[in-house]
């Protein structure tokens, strides 16, 4: 019993390690992103490659969400003759949840991960040392173009989940499931706030910040040659995908 108290407080306790060398990065960074030179050409290949390469997997996610939640919501609401909240229902947990979620963690796996193999590379073979050397401070020419491209583009990537997914789950509940049209979109337009879109979208931001700084960190102290940048990888994803959903939680008590 003892040693899996022991076992637990000691994966809390290393938790909150990383969660305090990850604030002190992002104190960093912030400090960095304020001192010219400002290298916009970084940041546009940064947002280039998180955004515009993300688009695919996240029209995907975003589509088939929207349908699965419209199948299961009316499914739910038929018998309460409610069918014409399918809309809402969809809508909501779109812009509220599921959009900024699924796309913040659907750009982790592909583009939060890939900073971590890239920079943990460069911290193993010595490229990181290299930069210092020249004099270029590897935070500003590294870290700093990648979570500010993450900050702005995942919100964008979110807005077009939340598209796809509401025309998704209108395409399942008016298409095939024969809900009526007018009243769909009518409490669709009742029920759903601008304030809940923009809190989302905040959402997405604090995602876009928290799986740009895991990856970044994790690459950037990254040991043990090729083997240490596969572990750094591994461990990027599935640390931005715990704190996401933890963040996801703390932003929703507080927003809602």
């Amino acid at each position: 019993m003892l040693k899996a108290i022991n076992a637990v407080g000691e994966g809390v306790a290393g938790y909150l390690r990383e969660m305090g060398r990850m604030f002190l990065l992002l104190l960093n960074t912030i400090r960095w992103s304020l001192y010219p030179p400002f290298r916009f050409d970084l940041l546009f290949q940064q947002m280039e490659r998180v955004g515009v390469k993300s688009i695919l997997v996240v029209v995907l996610t975003g589509a088939f969400t929207g349908m699965v939640m419209g199948l299961q919501t009316f499914y739910a609401t038929r018998k309460f003759g409610a069918e014409t909240m399918v809309g809402v229902t969809v809508a909501l947990a779109m812009t509220r949840e599921l959009g900024p979620v699924l796309t913040s963690i659907m750009v982790t796996g592909r583009a939060g991960s890939a900073m971590a193999a890239e920079i943990g590379t460069m911290r193993v073979t010595e490229q990181i040392d290299a930069l210092f050397a020249m004099a270029v401070n590897p935070i500003k020419y590294l870290i700093v173009p990648r979570v500010m491209a993450s900050i702005v583009v995942v919100p964008i990537l979110t807005i077009i989940a939340d598209f796809v997914g509401i025309v998704g789950g209108y395409f399942v509940g008016v298409i095939i499931l024969r809900i009526n049209a007018g009243a769909y979109v009518a409490n669709m337009e009742k029920y759903v706030d601008l304030d809940d879109i923009y809190n989302g979208l905040i959402k997405a931001a604090v995602f876009g910040l928290i799986l740009s700084l895991v990856g970044c960190y994790k690459g950037f102290t990254t040991t043990g040659g090729a083997e240490g940048v596969g572990k750094a990888t591994t461990q990027s994803v599935v640390l931005a995908a715990v704190t996401i959903l933890m963040a996801d939680y703390i932003l929703t008590a507080v927003m809602f």
